[in-house]
């Protein structure tokens, strides 16, 4: 569950340490003082617990760095407030330097030693030992605490990132911190938004510390969160002038017999994300199958050779090829014949691992009007071991996306969409009711229904990964594929109308 505590939404980008290092030393440069940022920072950490908590025995674990002078702000506050306050230090706090030994200079209060610390003791525990930059294991009187607070029922607060986690990566080899509130500041960091260091953070809430307008110069294309705003949706309206061929001709490549279901789950999800005409091309086989399964899809009856020829005939502004499609030489074809013909494309599925064995030959068909919707085994097997050696999802999907050409779509709890020219997106709207067979179908048939409206890849993919997450958010417990293409209308209707309210806001200045 992810929160903002500021008055305005302080922003869809991602920033890694590094990023974020370079944001904090703008604000410096522009007349903020470090240590005011530091104290808005700790104030933010302070004012979230006293929304969530009555008053209760609290530790303050400190660290020997800056998250430790935030621990001394949060320590000092929740004092000033009524709350019974022990601070525990991890080493001496005479060895503090710069800001955190400011800090820890206007706490009055005693610092115990942290190897003193007994869970049992607390009822709340703000972990401020280590922040997002840490980048070795936990150990010694840390590794101890993180391992006495996972046998305690106690509530647990994180400053930036629970300790043992990396801001810039998605895990941990070693122990971490398992927090149930994580207080991060002015952006969310990359660890934030992956499993498994996503799971240590529990809530997470964004606190705006400050930072001056400016900082993004220099910083290059920076991973966005997102959101409503930035989301392009069809045309829902009731203009009586539009024709069927107008919104759209989306082309889905059927299976073989006993295989179409997930061809028709695309394809439905296609008229339903707004294509005025949605067409299953079906190997002859597959005819009587999929024509008996919808009275709204269209099928026709394709040749197994010459699939540009086909394309040609029926003229469409988009395919999906790949589900439910079979592993075989014929679909390998068929994939490298629909791209030469430069026609905008979803490769899904199986158009993804037929090309395990050979990825190079369909990179080097692909461009930058094709959307790739790996999940992360099918990812692997077209980049072997990206995942493993990249930080996080984002990187992968950026270093697959300029390796391959085309737009990379990973999916996963946190969706990240990369485009080769290195602009990055991750979608955090999504609920977990959408792991569910064909769920993944569902979504190459509205990214497949946006691009046939006119919408570019890149953007269609971002939106139909929101609107996607959206109707996960209609599902019934229990919900299936089925079940999910009923509520797209429900989504897209719902989201139309939050988007011109903001709109509206956004003409009145509010």
């Amino acid at each position: 569950m992810f929160k903002n505590m500021a008055a305005t939404m302080p922003g869809p980008e991602v920033l890694d340490c590094a990023g974020m290092t370079r944001a904090d030393a703008f604000a410096v440069r522009q007349g903020v003082a470090s240590l005011t940022l530091m104290e808005r920072a700790g104030a933010g950490v302070a004012h979230a617990i006293m929304a969530r908590w009555a008053p209760r025995p609290a530790a303050i674990l400190c660290g020997p760095g800056n998250n430790g002078g935030d621990g001394y702000v949060i320590a000092r506050l929740l004092r000033d407030a009524g709350w019974p306050v022990t601070v525990f230090s991890l080493g001496d706090v005479a060895a503090l330097k710069g800001d955190a030994a400011h800090m820890a200079g206007l706490w009055t209060g005693a610092v115990k030693s942290l190897d003193s610390f007994k869970t049992e003791r607390f009822a709340l525990v703000v972990d401020a030992l280590f922040g997002a930059g840490l980048s070795r294991l936990l150990d010694g009187m840390a590794l101890k605490a993180s391992r006495s607070l996972a046998e305690r029922d106690c509530a647990v607060v994180a400053v930036d990132v629970p300790s043992g986690v990396n801001g810039d990566e998605s895990g941990s080899e070693g122990a971490c911190v398992k927090a149930d509130l994580t207080v991060t500041f002015h952006r969310l960091k990359p660890a934030h938004l992956f499993h498994p260091a996503r799971a240590a953070c529990g809530e997470i809430i964004v606190v705006d510390i400050g930072i001056p307008d400016g900082w993004r110069q220099g910083a290059g294309a920076l991973p966005e969160i997102v959101q409503l705003p930035g989301i392009t949706l069809p045309d829902t309206g009731h203009d009586r002038a539009v024709h069927k061929h107008g919104k759209g001709r989306l082309c889905v490549l059927a299976g073989p017999p006993g295989a179409t279901g997930a061809a028709r789950l695309s394809a439905m999800a296609g008229l339903k994300a707004g294509a005025g005409l949605v067409t299953l091309l079906c190997p002859p086989a597959s005819l009587m199958e999929a024509a008996s399964a919808s009275l709204a899809v269209m099928t026709k009856s394709i040749r197994e050779d010459d699939f540009a020829d086909t394309l040609s005939l029926h003229r469409p502004g988009a395919l999906v090829i790949g589900p439910g499609a079979g592993l075989n030489e014929t679909l390998k074809a068929r994939v490298l014949a629909a791209l030469s013909t430069g026609v905008q494309a979803v490769l899904d599925a199986d158009a993804l691992s037929v090309f395990a064995d050979d990825p190079k030959a369909l990179f080097a068909a692909l461009h930058d009007r094709a959307v790739l919707t790996p999940h992360t085994g099918e990812f692997e097997r077209l980049f072997p071991g990206l995942l493993d050696a990249s930080a996080s999802p984002l990187e992968a999907a950026r270093a697959g996306s300029q390796q391959s050409g085309a737009n990379v779509l990973l999916k996963g709890p946190a969706t990240v969409i990369a485009h080769p020219d290195g602009r990055v997106a991750v979608n955090i709207h999504a609920s977990g009711r959408l792991a569910t067979a064909g769920s993944g179908d569902v979504l190459a048939g509205i990214i497949g229904a946006l691009m046939a409206q006119g919408i570019a890849p890149f953007q269609a993919a971002r939106s139909a990964a929101f609107l996607h997450g959206e109707a996960g958010y209609h599902l019934p417990p229990g919900g299936t594929a089925e079940d999910l293409l009923a509520v797209i209308p429900a989504a897209l209707e719902s989201l139309g109308r939050e988007q011109e309210r903001l709109l509206t806001l956004n003409r009145l200045g509010r």
